[in-house]
Protein backbone atom coordinates (compact mmCIF):
# COMPACT_ATOMS: atom_id res chain seq x y z
CA UNK A 1 0.00 0.00 0.00
CA UNK A 2 3.06 2.23 1.07
CA UNK A 3 4.85 1.76 -2.41
CA UNK A 4 1.52 2.43 -4.38
CA UNK A 5 0.99 5.52 -2.83
CA UNK A 6 4.04 7.12 -3.88
CA UNK A 7 3.75 5.98 -7.17
CA UNK A 8 0.52 8.33 -7.68
CA UNK A 9 1.48 12.02 -6.41
CA UNK A 10 -1.30 14.69 -7.33
CA UNK A 11 0.45 17.05 -9.64
CA UNK A 12 -2.27 19.51 -8.06
CA UNK A 13 -0.97 19.92 -4.73
CA UNK A 14 1.86 19.27 -3.24
CA UNK A 15 4.43 16.26 -3.54
CA UNK A 16 5.23 14.16 -0.70
CA UNK A 17 9.16 14.83 -1.87
CA UNK A 18 8.27 18.50 -1.21
CA UNK A 19 6.97 17.86 2.13
CA UNK A 20 10.42 16.13 2.97
CA UNK A 21 12.55 18.46 1.54
CA UNK A 22 11.06 20.50 3.80
CA UNK A 23 10.38 18.87 7.02
CA UNK A 24 13.03 16.54 6.90
CA UNK A 25 16.35 17.75 7.59
CA UNK A 26 19.72 15.47 8.72
CA UNK A 27 21.13 18.11 11.77
CA UNK A 28 20.21 18.45 15.36
CA UNK A 29 17.98 20.93 16.39
CA UNK A 30 18.87 24.48 18.24
CA UNK A 31 16.91 28.03 18.78
CA UNK A 32 18.96 29.48 15.96
CA UNK A 33 21.56 27.09 14.10
CA UNK A 34 23.77 27.32 16.89
CA UNK A 35 24.89 26.45 20.08
CA UNK A 36 25.96 28.76 22.39
CA UNK A 37 28.97 29.02 23.93
CA UNK A 38 29.88 29.44 27.84
CA UNK A 39 32.29 32.22 28.10
CA UNK A 40 33.97 30.24 31.07
CA UNK A 41 36.75 28.36 30.58
CA UNK A 42 37.58 26.06 33.05
CA UNK A 43 34.32 24.40 31.83
CA UNK A 44 35.38 21.25 29.74
CA UNK A 45 32.19 21.14 28.17
CA UNK A 46 32.76 24.12 26.73
CA UNK A 47 35.30 23.92 24.32
CA UNK A 48 36.06 20.35 23.59
CA UNK A 49 34.67 18.17 21.05
CA UNK A 50 33.81 14.29 21.04
CA UNK A 51 36.12 11.82 20.42
CA UNK A 52 38.96 13.49 19.87
CA UNK A 53 40.62 13.00 23.57
CA UNK A 54 44.18 13.68 22.37
CA UNK A 55 43.69 17.41 20.94
CA UNK A 56 41.08 17.73 24.10
CA UNK A 57 44.24 16.87 26.63
CA UNK A 58 46.51 18.72 25.09
CA UNK A 59 44.42 21.64 25.01
CA UNK A 60 43.57 21.63 29.16
CA UNK A 61 47.33 21.14 29.49
CA UNK A 62 47.90 24.17 27.57
CA UNK A 63 45.17 26.02 29.28
CA UNK A 64 45.57 25.01 32.84
CA UNK A 65 49.45 24.33 33.37
CA UNK A 66 49.53 27.88 35.35
CA UNK A 67 46.48 27.38 37.22
CA UNK A 68 46.74 26.01 40.61
CA UNK A 69 45.37 22.53 41.58
CA UNK A 70 42.54 22.62 43.98
CA UNK A 71 40.75 19.91 46.03
CA UNK A 72 37.31 20.88 47.61
CA UNK A 73 36.77 20.67 51.36
CA UNK A 74 33.19 22.10 51.27
CA UNK A 75 31.24 18.48 53.55
CA UNK A 76 27.26 20.32 52.74
CA UNK A 77 25.78 20.00 49.52
CA UNK A 78 26.22 24.41 49.65
CA UNK A 79 29.28 26.18 51.02
CA UNK A 80 28.17 27.84 54.68
CA UNK A 81 29.16 31.44 52.99
CA UNK A 82 27.19 31.26 49.95
CA UNK A 83 24.26 29.69 52.18
CA UNK A 84 23.93 32.48 54.39
CA UNK A 85 24.13 35.06 51.87
CA UNK A 86 21.11 33.59 49.92
CA UNK A 87 19.40 33.43 53.59
CA UNK A 88 20.23 37.05 53.86
CA UNK A 89 18.89 38.14 49.85
CA UNK A 90 16.12 35.27 50.05
CA UNK A 91 17.47 33.82 46.92
CA UNK A 92 16.18 30.42 47.89
CA UNK A 93 14.21 27.80 45.88
CA UNK A 94 11.09 26.33 47.11
CA UNK A 95 13.17 22.85 47.75
CA UNK A 96 15.75 24.65 50.19
CA UNK A 97 13.26 26.44 52.28
CA UNK A 98 12.80 25.27 55.79
CA UNK A 99 9.00 25.26 56.30
CA UNK A 100 8.68 27.11 53.21
CA UNK A 101 10.53 30.01 54.78
CA UNK A 102 12.20 31.96 52.00
CA UNK A 103 15.03 33.34 54.33
CA UNK A 104 15.56 30.37 56.23
CA UNK A 105 17.76 27.39 54.94
CA UNK A 106 19.60 24.47 56.56
CA UNK A 107 22.61 22.39 55.14
CA UNK A 108 20.14 19.46 54.22
CA UNK A 109 18.50 21.52 52.38
CA UNK A 110 20.56 24.07 50.70
CA UNK A 111 22.76 23.15 47.09
CA UNK A 112 24.94 25.32 45.76
CA UNK A 113 24.18 27.23 42.65
CA UNK A 114 25.84 27.44 39.27
CA UNK A 115 28.19 31.16 39.02
CA UNK A 116 28.48 31.95 35.38
CA UNK A 117 31.31 34.68 36.33
CA UNK A 118 33.79 32.78 38.52
CA UNK A 119 37.45 31.98 38.34
CA UNK A 120 39.65 29.25 39.17
CA UNK A 121 42.26 31.64 40.86
CA UNK A 122 40.10 33.12 43.01
CA UNK A 123 38.20 30.01 44.24
CA UNK A 124 39.13 28.81 48.06
CA UNK A 125 38.67 25.19 48.49
CA UNK A 126 36.23 25.89 51.20
CA UNK A 127 33.82 26.64 48.75
CA UNK A 128 34.36 23.23 46.31
CA UNK A 129 32.71 20.31 47.03
CA UNK A 130 34.83 17.32 47.09
CA UNK A 131 33.83 14.01 44.68
CA UNK A 132 32.07 11.71 47.93
CA UNK A 133 29.92 15.32 48.73
CA UNK A 134 28.84 15.86 44.71
CA UNK A 135 27.95 12.23 44.51
CA UNK A 136 25.55 12.50 47.22
CA UNK A 137 23.94 15.89 45.89
CA UNK A 138 23.39 14.73 42.56
CA UNK A 139 21.53 11.17 44.14
CA UNK A 140 19.64 14.02 46.21
CA UNK A 141 18.44 16.43 43.05
CA UNK A 142 17.83 13.22 41.04
CA UNK A 143 15.08 12.44 43.86
CA UNK A 144 12.88 15.34 42.97
CA UNK A 145 12.63 14.45 38.74
CA UNK A 146 9.46 12.13 40.04
CA UNK A 147 8.02 15.29 42.24
CA UNK A 148 4.28 16.02 41.77
CA UNK A 149 4.03 18.25 44.46
CA UNK A 150 5.66 20.92 41.98
CA UNK A 151 4.92 21.60 38.01
CA UNK A 152 7.78 20.20 35.98
CA UNK A 153 9.35 22.98 35.00
CA UNK A 154 10.04 24.02 38.68
CA UNK A 155 11.43 20.85 39.92
CA UNK A 156 13.71 21.24 36.18
CA UNK A 157 14.47 24.68 37.10
CA UNK A 158 15.78 23.71 40.55
CA UNK A 159 17.70 20.55 39.12
CA UNK A 160 19.02 22.26 36.14
CA UNK A 161 20.75 25.13 37.81
CA UNK A 162 22.43 22.95 40.60
CA UNK A 163 23.67 20.09 38.06
CA UNK A 164 25.90 22.94 36.68
CA UNK A 165 26.84 24.02 39.56
CA UNK A 166 28.34 20.21 40.27
CA UNK A 167 29.65 20.05 36.64
CA UNK A 168 31.67 23.54 37.15
CA UNK A 169 32.96 21.98 40.48
CA UNK A 170 33.71 18.61 38.81
CA UNK A 171 35.84 20.66 35.83
CA UNK A 172 37.59 22.91 38.37
CA UNK A 173 39.02 20.11 40.61
CA UNK A 174 39.95 18.19 37.21
CA UNK A 175 37.74 14.96 38.31
CA UNK A 176 37.55 12.65 35.24
CA UNK A 177 37.73 8.90 36.78
CA UNK A 178 35.13 6.52 36.66
CA UNK A 179 33.34 8.17 38.92
CA UNK A 180 32.89 11.19 36.93
CA UNK A 181 31.72 9.10 34.24
CA UNK A 182 29.02 7.52 36.10
CA UNK A 183 27.58 11.03 37.52
CA UNK A 184 27.61 12.25 33.67
CA UNK A 185 25.62 9.82 32.61
CA UNK A 186 22.95 10.45 34.93
CA UNK A 187 22.93 14.28 34.15
CA UNK A 188 22.72 13.37 30.70
CA UNK A 189 20.11 10.98 31.35
CA UNK A 190 18.23 13.65 33.34
CA UNK A 191 18.34 16.24 30.42
CA UNK A 192 16.77 13.56 28.18
CA UNK A 193 13.84 12.76 30.25
CA UNK A 194 13.49 16.68 30.77
CA UNK A 195 12.85 16.31 26.61
CA UNK A 196 10.21 14.22 27.28
CA UNK A 197 8.81 16.05 30.27
CA UNK A 198 8.89 19.18 28.91
CA UNK A 199 6.79 18.71 26.40
CA UNK A 200 3.67 18.35 28.55
CA UNK A 201 4.71 21.52 30.08
CA UNK A 202 2.15 24.69 29.15
CA UNK A 203 4.13 27.68 30.18
CA UNK A 204 4.49 30.38 27.72
CA UNK A 205 8.84 30.19 28.29
CA UNK A 206 8.97 26.77 27.88
CA UNK A 207 10.51 26.85 24.28
CA UNK A 208 13.39 28.88 25.84
CA UNK A 209 13.83 26.48 28.50
CA UNK A 210 13.60 23.30 25.74
CA UNK A 211 16.64 25.56 24.48
CA UNK A 212 18.17 25.67 27.23
CA UNK A 213 18.11 22.32 28.04
CA UNK A 214 19.10 20.87 24.41
CA UNK A 215 22.30 23.17 24.89
CA UNK A 216 23.04 21.48 28.31
CA UNK A 217 22.32 18.13 26.83
CA UNK A 218 24.95 18.62 24.42
CA UNK A 219 27.67 19.99 26.26
CA UNK A 220 26.97 17.10 29.51
CA UNK A 221 27.36 15.00 26.45
CA UNK A 222 30.02 16.23 24.62
CA UNK A 223 32.18 16.07 28.08
CA UNK A 224 31.02 12.07 28.67
CA UNK A 225 32.78 10.90 25.81
CA UNK A 226 35.90 12.66 26.50
CA UNK A 227 35.65 11.22 29.84
CA UNK A 228 34.80 7.69 27.97
CA UNK A 229 37.82 8.19 25.89
CA UNK A 230 40.68 9.50 28.94
CA UNK A 231 39.53 6.49 31.17
CA UNK A 232 39.75 3.95 27.98
CA UNK A 233 42.08 1.48 28.38
CA UNK A 234 43.32 -0.51 24.92
CA UNK A 235 40.15 -1.09 22.81
CA UNK A 236 37.63 -1.33 25.46
CA UNK A 237 34.52 0.75 25.76
CA UNK A 238 32.26 1.66 28.34
CA UNK A 239 29.55 -0.67 29.48
CA UNK A 240 26.92 2.25 29.00
CA UNK A 241 29.07 4.01 26.05
CA UNK A 242 26.94 2.64 23.00
CA UNK A 243 23.38 3.69 24.77
CA UNK A 244 24.87 7.45 24.99
CA UNK A 245 26.63 7.52 21.59
CA UNK A 246 23.33 6.24 20.14
CA UNK A 247 21.56 9.45 22.15
CA UNK A 248 24.05 11.59 19.94
CA UNK A 249 23.36 9.84 16.64
CA UNK A 250 19.21 10.35 17.52
CA UNK A 251 19.63 14.02 18.30
CA UNK A 252 20.58 14.53 14.22
CA UNK A 253 17.12 14.22 13.48
CA UNK A 254 15.66 16.99 12.02
CA UNK A 255 17.65 19.98 12.00
CA UNK A 256 19.95 22.37 10.35
CA UNK A 257 23.36 22.24 12.23
CA UNK A 258 25.85 19.70 14.13
CA UNK A 259 25.26 19.43 17.75
CA UNK A 260 29.00 20.34 18.23
CA UNK A 261 30.28 21.44 14.87
CA UNK A 262 31.26 18.62 13.49
CA UNK A 263 29.21 16.71 10.94
CA UNK A 264 28.04 13.13 11.80
CA UNK A 265 30.31 11.33 9.19
CA UNK A 266 33.76 12.72 10.55
CA UNK A 267 32.30 11.81 14.14
CA UNK A 268 31.47 8.23 12.75
CA UNK A 269 35.01 7.50 12.14
CA UNK A 270 36.13 8.23 15.83
CA UNK A 271 33.79 6.24 17.06
CA UNK A 272 35.32 2.72 18.26
CA UNK A 273 34.06 -0.74 16.03
CA UNK A 274 32.75 -2.31 19.03
CA UNK A 275 30.10 0.35 19.79
CA UNK A 276 29.15 1.07 15.63
CA UNK A 277 28.34 -2.73 15.87
CA UNK A 278 26.00 -2.34 18.69
CA UNK A 279 22.02 -2.98 19.47
CA UNK A 280 21.99 0.51 20.30
CA UNK A 281 24.13 2.22 17.62
CA UNK A 282 22.44 0.03 15.12
CA UNK A 283 18.82 0.84 16.12
CA UNK A 284 20.25 4.73 15.71
CA UNK A 285 21.21 4.26 12.58
CA UNK A 286 18.50 2.55 11.01
CA UNK A 287 16.14 4.89 12.66
CA UNK A 288 17.85 7.81 10.90
CA UNK A 289 18.32 6.13 8.00
CA UNK A 290 14.42 5.75 7.53
CA UNK A 291 13.75 9.23 8.82
CA UNK A 292 16.26 10.94 5.73
CA UNK A 293 14.78 8.35 2.99
CA UNK A 294 11.19 8.87 4.20
CA UNK A 295 10.18 5.35 5.15
CA UNK A 296 7.67 6.14 7.75
CA UNK A 297 6.04 2.57 7.73
CA UNK A 298 9.73 1.45 8.86
CA UNK A 299 10.33 4.13 11.14
CA UNK A 300 7.41 3.60 13.48
CA UNK A 301 7.86 -0.15 13.51
CA UNK A 302 11.08 -0.21 14.24
CA UNK A 303 10.48 2.96 17.09
CA UNK A 304 7.73 0.57 18.65
CA UNK A 305 9.56 -2.59 18.48
CA UNK A 306 12.87 -1.57 19.89
CA UNK A 307 13.79 2.41 21.40
CA UNK A 308 14.42 2.25 25.18
CA UNK A 309 12.79 4.86 26.83
CA UNK A 310 15.61 7.41 26.87
CA UNK A 311 15.90 6.86 22.84
CA UNK A 312 12.07 7.43 22.66
CA UNK A 313 12.54 10.94 24.30
CA UNK A 314 14.47 12.09 21.78
CA UNK A 315 12.50 10.64 18.78
CA UNK A 316 9.15 11.49 19.91
CA UNK A 317 8.67 15.02 18.18
CA UNK A 318 10.06 13.14 15.11
CA UNK A 319 6.93 10.87 15.48
CA UNK A 320 4.74 13.82 14.72
CA UNK A 321 6.68 14.96 11.92
CA UNK A 322 6.93 11.53 10.45
CA UNK A 323 2.84 10.48 11.16
CA UNK A 324 2.26 13.75 9.07
CA UNK A 325 4.27 12.34 5.78
CA UNK A 326 2.34 9.39 5.79
CA UNK A 327 -0.38 11.07 5.66
CA UNK A 328 0.72 13.51 3.04
CA UNK A 329 1.46 10.29 1.05
CA UNK A 330 -1.87 8.86 1.29
CA UNK A 331 -3.66 11.95 0.37
CA UNK A 332 -1.77 12.79 -2.80
CA UNK A 333 -1.60 9.59 -3.65
CA UNK A 334 -4.73 8.18 -2.96
CA UNK A 335 -8.09 7.74 -5.66
CA UNK A 336 -10.47 10.17 -4.74
CA UNK A 337 -13.23 7.99 -5.20
CA UNK A 338 -11.97 5.40 -2.96
CA UNK A 339 -11.29 6.92 0.58
CA UNK A 340 -8.72 5.29 3.00
CA UNK A 341 -10.59 3.21 5.71
CA UNK A 342 -9.83 4.58 8.86
CA UNK A 343 -8.90 0.87 10.32
CA UNK A 344 -6.31 0.76 8.14
CA UNK A 345 -4.51 3.90 8.84
CA UNK A 346 -4.92 3.39 12.44
CA UNK A 347 -3.06 0.04 11.99
CA UNK A 348 -0.33 1.64 9.16
CA UNK A 349 0.65 5.06 11.49
CA UNK A 350 0.29 2.69 14.74
CA UNK A 351 -2.31 5.24 16.54
CA UNK A 352 -6.02 4.67 18.29
CA UNK A 353 -8.64 5.93 16.10
CA UNK A 354 -9.90 8.53 18.22
CA UNK A 355 -6.10 10.23 18.27
CA UNK A 356 -5.84 9.47 15.12
CA UNK A 357 -9.32 11.66 13.98
CA UNK A 358 -7.71 14.02 15.76
CA UNK A 359 -4.53 14.29 14.00
CA UNK A 360 -6.15 14.39 11.03
CA UNK A 361 -7.86 17.34 11.67
CA UNK A 362 -4.85 19.24 13.05
CA UNK A 363 -2.82 18.46 9.37
CA UNK A 364 -6.02 20.26 7.41
CA UNK A 365 -7.90 16.70 7.01
CA UNK A 366 -11.71 15.83 6.88
CA UNK A 367 -13.02 12.56 7.25
CA UNK A 368 -16.06 10.79 5.81
CA UNK A 369 -19.02 8.51 7.64
CA UNK A 370 -20.87 5.85 5.66
CA UNK A 371 -23.75 4.28 6.39
CA UNK A 372 -22.78 1.99 8.85
CA UNK A 373 -20.21 4.68 10.67
CA UNK A 374 -17.39 3.58 9.30
CA UNK A 375 -15.07 6.44 8.78
CA UNK A 376 -12.97 6.74 5.96
CA UNK A 377 -10.12 9.42 5.19
CA UNK A 378 -10.71 11.46 1.55
CA UNK A 379 -8.11 11.81 -0.11
CA UNK A 380 -6.84 14.52 -2.94
CA UNK A 381 -7.29 17.08 -0.29
CA UNK A 382 -6.25 20.35 -1.04
CA UNK A 383 -6.26 21.74 2.23
CA UNK A 384 -3.17 19.56 3.89
CA UNK A 385 -1.12 21.37 6.25
CA UNK A 386 1.53 19.88 8.70
CA UNK A 387 0.71 20.13 12.22
CA UNK A 388 2.94 23.37 13.38
CA UNK A 389 3.62 23.44 16.90
CA UNK A 390 1.82 20.11 17.86
CA UNK A 391 2.32 19.71 21.43
CA UNK A 392 0.05 16.50 21.89
CA UNK A 393 1.89 13.58 21.81
CA UNK A 394 -0.28 10.33 20.61
CA UNK A 395 1.27 6.93 21.67
CA UNK A 396 1.59 3.47 19.78
CA UNK A 397 -1.30 1.35 19.25
CA UNK A 398 -1.50 -1.63 21.29
CA UNK A 399 1.48 -0.95 23.24
CA UNK A 400 2.75 -0.22 26.90
CA UNK A 401 3.47 3.58 27.17
CA UNK A 402 7.53 3.73 26.75
CA UNK A 403 8.48 3.54 30.65
CA UNK A 404 11.65 0.94 29.84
Amino acid sequence: MEKSHRQRPNPSSSSSTQFRSQKFRSNPTTKDGKFTKNNNPNAREDFVKPRRASQQTQQHVDDSSNLPVLLGTCPFMCPVAERTQRERLRDLAVFERVDGNPRKTSSDLAVKKFCRTISIRDMPTSDLRPLPVLEDTLDYLLSFLDSSEHPFEVVHDFIFDRTRSIRQDLSMQNIDNEKAIYMYEKMVRFHVRSLHKLRSCTNENISSVHYLNMEQLTKALTTLFNLYDVNRSSESINENEAEFCSFYVLLHLGSNSQPTGESLSLWFRQVPIPIIKSKEMGFARRILRFFRMGNYKRFLLTTAAEASFLQYCIIEPYIIEVRALALSCINNGGYKLHPYPLTHLSKLLMMKESDLVSFCGACGLEMVTDEVGNKSLLTKQTTFCSPKGASQSYGFLNLEPFER
